[in-house]
Order: C-alpha cells, then sequence, then structure tokens
C-alpha cells in the first residue's frame, strides 16, 4: 500500500466527513477501523461516525497476514456486539470492507481463520465486501467477499481505484444507514473495478 497510502487515507477522511455529517446516518450505524500487514490491531474503536474527529492514519508495514486480519475481526465484532447488546441497542450483522493490494503471506493458515469468522452457527458472522487492487488476487479476493467482490481493472492506477472504493464505500453507507430497514447496500458498479463472480456453495 506504500504507493497509495495517501489515497487510501483521503477516501477515508471523505467517507467520515460524508457519513459524520449525516445527523440520520450517524444515529443508525457504527465503524470500526481495522488494519493488516504483518500483524492486525483496531486503529479505530467501534463509535458513531459523529463521534469521531479525526480517523486514524494508515501506515504501510511488511507483510500481508491475512489470518491476523480475520482472527481480529472475529474477535472485535464479538465484543462490539455484546458491548452494544449490553446498552440495549438493536443489532444487526455487520458488513465489513476488506481491502487488500497484495498476496496473503501466511497462505496455509488464513483459511481456518477465515472459516471460523464466517461460520454458520456465528449468528454476527459478517458480510464482506472484498476490494482488491494492484498485486491482489483475484480468485482470492473473489473467495473472501461473501456479499460482492471487486478487482480493479488493468490501466486504472491504484490512485483513481482507491477513490473508486471510498466512493463506494461511502455510498454503501449512507444508502444502508438511510434504510428503515438497515438494508445493505453496496453499488453493483464501481468505478475503477470489475466485478468479480461469486459463485454460491
Amino acid at each position: 500500500m506504500a504507493d497509495h497510502l495517501d489515497a487510501l487515507n483521503d477516501g477515508l477522511a471523505q467517507l467520515h466527513t460524508a457519513v459524520g455529517t449525516d445527523p440520520v446516518v450517524a444515529d443508525k450505524t457504527r465503524f470500526c477501523l481495522i488494519g493488516f500487514a504483518g500483524t492486525a490491531e483496531v486503529l479505530q474503536q467501534l463509535c458513531s461516525p459523529s463521534d469521531v474527529v479525526r480517523l486514524v492514519g494508515l501506515a504501510t508495514q511488511a507483510g500481508t497476514n491475512f489470518g491476523a486480519a480475520f482472527t481480529t475481526l472475529r474477535d472485535t465484532i464479538e465484543a462490539d456486539v455484546a458491548a452494544l447488546k449490553a446498552d440495549a441497542y438493536q443489532v444487526y450483522r455487520p458488513a465489513v470492507f476488506f481491502l487488500s493490494d497484495g498476496h496473503p503471506t501466511d497462505p496455509a493458515i488464513w483459511p481456518a481463520a477465515y472459516e471460523r469468522l464466517l461460520d454458520p452457527d456465528w449468528a454476527a458472522r459478517p458480510n464482506i465486501i472484498a476490494f482488491g487492487i494492484g498485486d491482489a488476487d483475484a480468485a482470492t479476493i473473489g473467495r473472501i467477499g461473501t456479499f460482492q467482490a471487486f478487482m480493479s481493472r488493468g490501466g486504472v492506477s491504484p490512485a483513481a481505484a482507491l477513490h473508486g472504493f471510498a466512493r463506494a464505500l461511502t455510498t454503501s453507507v449512507v444508502r444502508s444507514g438511510s434504510d428503515s430497514d438497515l438494508l445493505l447496500r453496496v453499488p453493483t458498479q464501481v468505478a475503477g473495478f470489475t466485478a468479480l463472480r461469486i459463485d454460491q456453495l
């Protein structure tokens, strides 16, 4: 991500501005940011978008450990759902926007963490919208996406693709949060990306 991190951080800032200033959407949605490289960490604890003064900027590190990302994600969802329910909130299955520009550096490990994240007996398993840019493997991105999956098109710069990702993310959050039924709504076409086919098992 080193060559196009600024574009991603700009896109996240635009998301924060668009969602945090919409009182209807901000009231219905909660936002959390997890970064991963060799390890994974929660960069922004779950909160209302309007409560965030400034998003933590993403930084580059070595590695692309998908297993750490999925393990941290599962643990974070479990804790967040429990906290929300303890505060008497009505909780819906979370939506996860997963973005990577490389191949997993733990190919023998990450599938088990991914399967645990999507355990059909776990009510809080997330809907995942996956985006691959740069050197990401289309087959892997398509496998990770459970709701939709996209791969950046050849000839489109990573920075331009990231801006398309940020616009799609913002549009999805605003549309979903504005809906009285809180339906997950993601554009079927995203600028700079080609939609990947997700086969039902």
